[in-house]
C-alpha cells in the first residue's frame, strides 16, 4: 500500500474529476428502449455491450458490397443550443450520413452514433439522442449503439459535438455512379427542405455581425424556424419503380451544386446548368441579398433549393420525376451532361 500523504489527504474520484459514471449509466437506460425500437429482426444484442451486432446472412444478396458513411452537423449545433432544437440536431446527424450512402444506391442497415461533451446533462443528451433514433426511424434502418463522451478539460461549459456512423449494403453491380453517363444525359435537381446542415459558418457569421436576425421574417416564417428546420432524408429515392434509370445520385452537402456534382461525374464530361431553372426558394435569396454574396458563391456553399441530384437518360427523365412525385419528392431537370475535355465542373449559364 503507497503510505498517505499528510499534506493533502484529499481523495481523488473519477467525480470529482468532471466525470459522472452514474450519470452515463442512466443515460444509456434511458437510450435502450428508443433505440429498441428502431431495431430490425437483424440486430443481434442490445445497446451496452463493447461492440453492435447486425446479421447480414439472411439478406438477399448475391455479390453484397457494404458501403459506410461518417458525418457531423457542423456549426449547426451553435444554433441548435441557442434555438434548443437539439432533437432535430439530431436528425440531421443521421441525414448527413444516411443521403452520403443512398448517393451510391445504397439501402441503409445500421446506424452508430459519438457524442462528446463538458458534462453530461441527461435530458440534453437525451434530446439528442432521441432525434437520432427518430432519424433512423425515417431512415428504416437500426440505431445499435454509439458512444458517450465526458471530456471537460476538451469542451467547455455547454460545448458538445456528435458523430455519427452509418453502414449500407448494395449489389456490387448495382453500384453508383454507373460508368455510362452520357452527353445529352439529363440533370434533376429533387428539393431540398431548406439549408439542411451545411453552411452555418456563413450563417452564424452573418448573425454575429447583424447582416440577418433570427426574429427576420420571410414571408410568414421566422427565420429561426427555417434556419433550424432538420435535413430531408431521401431514402425513398431507392423505392421508385425507375430507381434502375437512375445514372448518377450526387448528396448536395459542403460545397453545393458546384462542388458535388462533379463528384459522380467522368472525366472529359461536364455538367450545363441553367441558372435560372434551379427556382431558388426565397430564403436562399434573402441571405444572399442580405450577405451581398454573388451567385457564384452562394453555389458553392449552400444547396440553393437542391437536395440531391440525379442523372438519367433525357429519354428517362419524366419517368423518373413522376415516380418520385408519389413520395412526395419534389423535382424537376436543371441541367444536362455536356462533353468538355478534362476533369468534371458545373458550368453555369444565364447566370
Amino acid at each position: 500500500m503507497p503510505k498517505k500523504n499528510n499534506v493533502n489527504n484529499h481523495k481523488v474520484t473519477y467525480k470529482n474529476s468532471g466525470v459522472s459514471i452514474e450519470n452515463a449509466d442512466k443515460l444509456i437506460d434511458k437510450i435502450k428502449p428508443i433505440a429498441k425500437k428502431t431495431c430490425d429482426k437483424n440486430v443481434m444484442g442490445s445497446i451496452g455491450g463493447f461492440g453492435a451486432l447486425y446479421d447480414i446472412s439472411k439478406l438477399k444478396y448475391k455479390n453484397p458490397v457494404l458501403v459506410s458513411g461518417t458525418d457531423g452537423v457542423g456549426t449547426k449545433l451553435k444554433l441548435a443550443l441557442k434555438l434548443r432544437k437539439l432533437n432535430w440536431i439530431g436528425i440531421d446527424l443521421v441525414a448527413m450520413c444516411v443521403n452520403d450512402i443512398i448517393a451510391q444506391g445504397a439501402k441503409p442497415l445500421f446506424f452508430l452514433d459519438y457524442y462528446a461533451t463538458s458534462k453530461l446533462n441527461i435530458k440534453k443528451s437525451f434530446d439528442i439522442i432521441k432525434g437520432i433514433a427518430e432519424g433512423c426511424k425515417i431512415s428504416e434502418m437500426s440505431l445499435i449503439g454509439g458512444e458517450t463522451a465526458e471530456m471537460p478539460k476538451v469542451y467547455k461549459k455547454d460545448d458538445f459535438d456528435i458523430a455519427g456512423f452509418c453502414i449500407g449494403i448494395i449489389e456490387k453491380k448495382d453500384i453508383l455512379p454507373k460508368s455510362n453517363i452520357a452527353q445529352g444525359d439529363c440533370v434533376i435537381g429533387i428539393r431540398s427542405n431548406g439549408l439542411h446542415s451545411n453552411g452555418y459558418s456563413l450563417i452564424n457569421h452573418m448573425l454575429d455581425k447583424n447582416k440577418i436576425k433570427l426574429s427576420d421574417l420571410i414571408g410568414k416564417s421566422k427565420l429561426s424556424s427555417l434556419l433550424i428546420k432538420p435535413t430531408k432524408i431521401y431514402t425513398d429515392i431507392l423505392k421508385i419503380k425507375s430507381f434502375k434509370k437512375i445514372k448518377g445520385i450526387a448528396n448536395i452537402t459542403g460545397g453545393g451544386l458546384t462542388e458535388n456534382i462533379p463528384r459522380i461525374i467522368p472525366n472529359n464530361k461536364s455538367v450545363e446548368i441553367n441558372f435560372q431553372d434551379l427556382k431558388i426558394p426565397k430564403i436562399f435569396l434573402y441571405i444572399q441579398e442580405k450577405g451581398n454574396i454573388e451567385n457564384e458563391e452562394i453555389l458553392k456553399v449552400l444547396n440553393c433549393g437542391i437536395g440531391m441530384v440525379l442523372i438519367s437518360k433525357k429519354t428517362d427523365a419524366d419517368i423518373i420525376i413522376n415516380d418520385l412525385k408519389k413520395y412526395k419528392l419534389q423535382s424537376h431537370v436543371i441541367g444536362k451532361v455536356i462533353n468538355k475535355k478534362g476533369k468534371p465542373i458545373v458550368n453555369y449559364i444565364n447566370i
